[in-house]
């Protein structure tokens, strides 16, 4: 795993000892940031099942302000912190040592805009998505918020979790990356 493209293009990151997790690719995160960015002008992320903070670190290597890492695996928290240090974007990122669930409900007590969501649970938790839901009713996303789910490919996830809807989905193997948008325009 390495940075793939912005300000730490090719610095090699981490991955978490152990099989607790499953990195995503260089070739999926490659075709993620196509897909949504490439780049970001500033802004908010939360990566919310982080691993080894391979996607939220790219994120910040393209332009995202913060990042919000959410892990419970106290090896991954670690690796996340040394990806962080090699990459030196130990300002840029704010890590969670909690539960998904209980990270959501501290999100929305802070009453954070977020404008990059990542969501990638195990695989046989599906009923993480259901956090994705508890954001958007919470206001926690920014109306121009992109929202990246990655599943297994015999998931079906909901077309639309509330103004967000599904705008893309492409299918890596056994892996397929959902991503959602507002497509609402804001009322004045």
């Amino acid at each position: 795993m390495r940075v793939i493209s912005g300000s730490r293009k090719g610095l090699p990151l981490k991955a978490v000892p152990g099989m607790n997790t499953r990195p995503t690719t260089d070739k999926v995160k490659e075709s993620i940031f196509n897909m949504i960015g490439p780049y970001f002008d500033g802004g908010i992320a939360v990566d919310l099942f982080a691993g080894s903070g391979n996607l939220g670190i790219e994120s910040l290597s393209r332009g995202i302000d913060t990042c919000i890492f959410i892990e419970k695996d106290p090896k991954a928290i670690q690796t996340i912190k040394d990806n962080l240090t090699k990459c030196r974007l130990e300002d840029s990122g704010e890590i969670f040592k909690a539960d998904a669930t209980r990270a959501v409900k501290a999100i929305e007590k802070r009453e954070l805009k977020i404008d990059l969501l990542f969501v990638d649970p195990p695989y046989d938790k599906l009923v993480y998505y259901d956090l994705v839901q508890s954001l958007v009713d919470k206001g926690c996303m920014s109306k121009s918020a992109i929202i990246v789910c990655e599943h297994e490919k015999n998931v079906t996830l909901e077309k639309s979790y509330g103004d967000f809807e599904l705008v893309k989905k492409e299918i890596y193997g056994g892996t397929v990356i959902s991503i959602y948008r507002c497509l609402k325009e804001e009322e004045n």
